[in-house]
């Protein structure tokens, strides 16, 4: 439940059972606060905190009398932790309000413009609109430009002195670079780990057998909290600086030009930021930044407003625990903690097997989720999750959602641990790894599983491949395996035994709408799906096997294939014109995605030389050489093509019309050959499969990251880190009209072209 939807405390309730519900309610918070800030290792996640915490203000709200002197809603933050020696702040570090509505978002602006005060004094009234980083506040005291301590926000007047744990990040300079600034000067900013960074960090953690952190947030503040500092110099923290505290003597009128002045100094300074002039700005950066998110360097819970200018926040001063000249606006949660009922397995396309988790339904990040990957039994092993653990769970965005790891202290010794299949859920076959050394296990019954069928077949219908937008989950379902005896599995994950009318992908373009021979697609008309039967609208939890591609017949009418049946038909048709590299993707190849087919299309041209090239002596290392192919994928490729149910495939979908050749375009000009090109963010007119087509059939490379070795950096709108990057290694950067250039004339149609990026 979020905090907008609660229901304002009846004041007709007894007065002790509401200061019943008070007290506990204080108490809960001030548990979870501890667990939050002095032990970094949360109890429930932030979503639930905020509904404990918006309740308690409402009942303050409606009962002004009840409100106690040590209330939480009085303090700011946690404790200071007896670990490090307590610092008192020269200036108190705030918190912030918080909100969770545009149209709180919206009430809080107009009344701050409507403030009396303000009107009398004339003042401009500007938003400074910036992320709010999903990290650890921090202060750092500067005397004379040298950094002589760091401390945490603590109860926002006594932190932690963490200092020699905080010299250890690079960012922050230990003496201020330009001049003029103060003689003692406070800087407040949150310290993080990048999005990237915490990644990588992880999966080192757990290919070392130990356990992955929980989020970026913890994993930031546990590390300043190290008692070794050699230990937080281990992980990768960064810091971006967002404001001050004393200030004394600084010569700047606004929030933002004080982040010139800092960035003069050599503080690093957020690049997300920026100044407004209307609350419809303010919601349109909320908008563009919610969309975005993802594509940050970091992680962010929110957006952070704050009038630009110093009069003004002076003017409207600060409460005991938040200043009224900022807001921060709290997107949806993306991290809830949810009970973790049953771990089973599912078995992909190229069989291998994977954990993941069944538990209570919960909503996050926009949509109800039940269940969520634990990518393989190691991962399992080395997150420490039991079944019947209270566990974090994170769906960032349209990521898949995934299980961070269980929340310890809430066990109860009832929890019981995972134990991986010796055989395939689906086929019966025994399971192995592919390989001796292999972390993944795989059901080697590729032809006959029939999940895994459904997945290629799944799989081959999705953007990445052919895009087919009639043929998702359900639909390759129906028509590579059977409904079943129990209407739970039709549509889950683990399929029962087949078979459904199409035994092989093969066939798929057989139901193509140019295809003479209907007798496949007349055999649909057998296909049945469990349905539950509804009633006034609502679920009866009784379920009836009714038709899936075809109507079913009436009286009056016969049956017949549904307008989605007959569009699939018309998309496999148009399907059979799309380029090589969709081909490729779609065959399912171990391994062999989207740039590594592109790079085997536009290097041969056709299946016919690419198979070529595989029965030729040498292939291996030939092939290796392909920009983007490399010998794994070579090796995978080459295991592909020397089965013979495989090239059966191949040569149906010939057969049935598919095109197994790129037209070449004599026109086109190398002219980026052995150029390795980034494209970042959205472009007006090119998608970045376009973008990236564009840059391959000119012998460039479409790389993914930037390094000293790209070219040139193609940035369109919310470039996020690859920009910064770029920047930072003084690579071109070009807009949509540059990029237009460089493919129409090469690099010197750039030469010398302003860098929008600088």
């Amino acid at each position: 439940m979020q905090p907008d939807t609660l229901q304002t405390p009846d004041a007709d309730v007894p007065d002790e059972a509401l200061r019943q519900e008070y007290q506990e309610l204080t108490e809960t918070i001030r548990k979870h606060r501890a667990a939050y800030y002095n032990d970094d290792a949360p109890l429930i996640s932030d979503a639930e905190f905020d509904v404990l915490y918006s309740r308690l203000e409402l009942i303050e709200a409606r009962h002004p009398a009840i409100v106690a002197n040590d209330s939480p809603t009085q303090e700011v933050g946690g404790e200071v932790s007896a670990a490090f020696a307590p610092v008192e702040h020269l200036s108190r570090m705030y918190s912030l309000e918080d909100v969770f509505s545009l149209d709180e978002v919206t009430a809080w602006g107009e009344k701050t413009a409507a403030n009396a005060a303000l009107r009398a004094a004339g003042h401009e009234l500007k938003w400074l609109c910036e992320v709010k980083i999903d990290g650890l506040a921090v202060n750092l005291l500067y005397r004379d430009g040298k950094l002589v301590r760091a401390a945490t926000r603590g109860d926002g007047t006594t932190g932690e002195d963490v200092t020699h744990n905080v010299l250890t990040i690079k960012t922050i300079p230990t003496q201020l670079a330009g001049e003029n600034w103060p003689a003692e000067v406070e800087v407040r900013g949150e310290i993080f780990i990048p999005s990237v960074d915490f990644a990588a960090y992880n999966e080192a953690l757990i290919t070392a057998g130990k356990a992955p952190l929980a989020n970026p947030r913890n994993a930031a503040a546990g590390s300043i909290r190290q008692k070794d500092p050699s230990e937080t110099a281990k992980r990768p923290l960064k810091m971006f600086v967002h404001g001050f505290g004393v200030r004394a003597g600084l010569a700047a009128a606004t929030q933002s030009e004080t982040y010139q002045l800092m960035e003069s100094w050599g503080l690093p300074v957020s690049p997300y930021f920026k100044v407004v002039d209307t609350l419809d700005e303010v919601l349109g950066f909320i908008a563009h930044n919610g969309e975005h998110r993802h594509d940050l360097l970091h992680e962010i819970d929110g957006i952070v407003v704050k009038t630009d200018s110093f009069e003004i926040q002076r003017n409207l001063g600060n409460t005991s625990r938040v200043p009224r000249w900022a807001v921060a606006y709290k997107y949806p949660p993306e991290e809830v903690n949810t009970k973790l009922i049953d771990i089973q397995v599912q078995v992909g396309r190229t069989g291998r097997v994977t954990p993941f988790g069944i538990m209570e339904p919960v909503l996050v990040a926009g949509s109800t989720v039940s269940r969520a990957t634990l990518h393989n039994q190691d991962v399992v092993k080395a997150k420490g999750v039991l079944i019947g653990d209270t566990v974090i769970l994170r769906k960032a965005g349209d990521v898949i959602p995934e299980i961070v790891g269980p929340v310890l202290p809430l066990r109860d010794g009832s929890e019981r641990e995972f134990v991986m299949p010796t055989h395939c859920p689906s086929c019966g076959t025994a399971l192995a790894p592919a390989k001796e050394g292999d972390v993944d296990i795989r059901c080697p019954n590729a032809r006959s599983c029939p999940i895994q069928l459904t997945e290629r077949v799944d799989h081959l219908g999705g953007r990445g491949a052919f895009d087919i937008e009639a043929l998702g989950y359900e639909a390759a379902q129906a028509l590579t395996v059977g409904p079943g005896d129990d209407p739970a599995e039709n549509g889950g994950i683990i399929a029962p035994a087949g078979p459904g009318p199409i035994t092989s992908e093969a066939q798929i373009f057989d139901l193509a709408a140019g295809n003479p021979d209907d007798t496949l697609r007349r055999s649909l008309a057998e296909v049945q799906v469990w349905r539950e039967i509804r009633s006034k609208g609502a679920g009866t939890g009784k379920f009836a096997l009714v038709p899936y591609f075809y109507s079913k017949a009436t009286a009056k009418k016969e049956s017949g294939p549904t307008k989605t049946t007959l569009k699939l038909f018309d998309e496999l048709e148009k399907a059979k014109t799309k380029p090589l590299w969709r081909v490729l993707v779609g065959l399912s190849i171990r391994h062999v995605g989207p740039t590594a087919s592109r790079a085997m299309a536009t290097r041969y041209g056709s299946m016919d030389k690419i198979i070529d090239a595989l029965e030729t002596e040498g292939a291996r290392e030939a092939l290796a050489e392909v920009d983007g192919v490399g010998t794994i994928i070579a090796d995978a490729l080459i295991e592909w093509f020397s089965i013979d149910w495989h090239l059966e495939i191949v040569r149906a979908w010939a057969a049935a019309g598919v095109a197994m050749e790129d037209e070449q375009d004599e026109s086109i000009v190398k002219h980026l050959e052995g150029m390795s090109i980034v494209v970042t963010g959205t472009l007006p007119t090119y998608s970045r499969d376009a973008a990236k087509e564009a840059i391959i059939i000119r012998g460039g490379k479409a790389a993914g990251s930037v390094s000293k070795n790209t070219a040139y950096v193609v940035a369109g709108e919310a470039a996020g880190s690859k920009l910064d990057k770029a920047v930072s290694l003084g690579i071109q950067v070009l807009d949509e009209e540059g990029f237009v250039l460089l493919l129409e004339g090469g690099p010197e149609a750039v030469e010398g072209r302003p860098n929008p990026g600088a």
